[in-house]
């Protein structure tokens, strides 16, 4: 079965291809790199054994993109590409909209011609805006508070219509809470163009001396410890969420049906990083500052949806994922 993946070389994509080619797949992924390495497809092949097909297309090129449908037939597509910074997108919305939105277009539009019915979308728990109902259910109202997570929730809106209007078509939508970790080999992880946005890169960049202080942002919530809690999920579960909802997309259903991919409980904030010193034997300088506008105190999955119909359980733990992000970030640092 051969799988398309577009932003193949992302954070979560290169993840995903790994996993793919791990259980049999015939992988094909484009991207165009601005916010990735294309040493990562190389990495890939190394952490697999296999090989992939690799296309550099920006998928706001309609033509070049084309010709990456021309090359083969595909089974299905796994769609990442796009922007995600949210305070980028909130300083460049255009850039944001004009990306995320006509590329995914232009990808569906080609799905739809070269017949290509299977559609495994990450979104984002940012659909769900400020809802302070813990957990959040898929059947939650949706909201958004930055343009990235409108253009999340607009792509979500454009895969609803066409499930209606063309009925071959089986849509999977995923909304991923907050992936962390990286791969056990230390080869392949999260590592962000500019400044970081999230909180795990942000304690990395601590770690490799490249900022001196970790800033908290709230200490006053009312949490257990004052700090925000939030689901984080280890990559590579998500990885294997994936292909289950692939599995699913094959089984028959046609339609659209989205499912929550985090582990079902919140972590806090300072629960993090005293589980990164302990597992990982370090110190991390931070410090407590005021709360950013429009952080929620608590966010976090009800994921009884994905285990009953898709049978995905994330099953790695807090530890493993700050073991794996410490020994990508070391990894890294000494291949300088």
């Amino acid at each position: 079965m051969r799988i398309l993946v577009s932003g193949g070389a992302g954070f979560i994509g290169s993840h995903t291809c790994v996993e793919l080619l791990n259980q049999g797949y015939d992988v094909t992924l484009f991207d165009d790199f601005s916010n990735s390495s294309e040493e990562v497809v190389s990495k890939i092949k190394e952490i697999t054994g296999k090989d992939l097909k690799c296309f550099k297309c920006d998928m706001k090129d309609k033509k070049a993109l084309e010709k990456v449908f021309k090359k083969d037939k595909y089974d299905a597509l796994i769609h990442f590409a796009g922007y995600k910074a949210v305070g980028e997108s909130v300083a460049k919305p255009l850039m944001y909209y004009e990306n995320n939105l006509f590329g995914s277009v232009n990808l569906f539009e080609l799905c739809k011609k070269y017949e290509v019915n299977k559609i495994i979308f990450s979104s984002s728990a940012t659909v769900y805006g400020l809802s302070e109902n813990m957990p959040l259910k898929e059947d939650a109202p949706l909201s958004v508070t930055n343009p990235y997570g409108r253009t999340k929730l607009i792509i979500e809106g454009i895969l609803e219509d066409m499930a209606k209007a063309e009925k071959q078509f089986s849509i999977v939508v995923l909304r991923y809470f907050n992936p962390i970790g990286a791969h056990e080999s230390g080869l392949i992880g999260e590592d962000p163009n500019g400044i970081p946005n999230n909180l795990m890169p942000r304690l990395l960049d601590v770690v490799r001396g490249k900022a001196g202080c970790l800033m908290v942002y709230g200490g006053d919530y009312p949490t257990p410890d004052g700090t925000g809690v939030r689901d984080y999920i280890h990559v590579t579960d998500l990885a294997e969420g994936h292909i289950c909802a692939l599995r699913y997309a094959f089984s028959g259903f046609t339609g659209i049906d989205a499912f929550n991919l985090g582990c079902g409980r919140g972590v806090s904030v300072l629960e993090l990083i005293n589980t990164f010193e302990k597992v990982n034997n370090v110190k991390i300088n931070y410090k407590i500052v005021d709360r950013r506008p429009g952080d929620v105190a608590e966010n976090y999955a009800d994921v009884s949806k994905a285990k009953s119909i898709l049978g995905f359980t994330a099953e790695k733990t807090v530890e493993d994922m700050c073991r794996d992000s410490y020994r990508f970030c070391m990894k890294k640092e000494n291949m300088k």
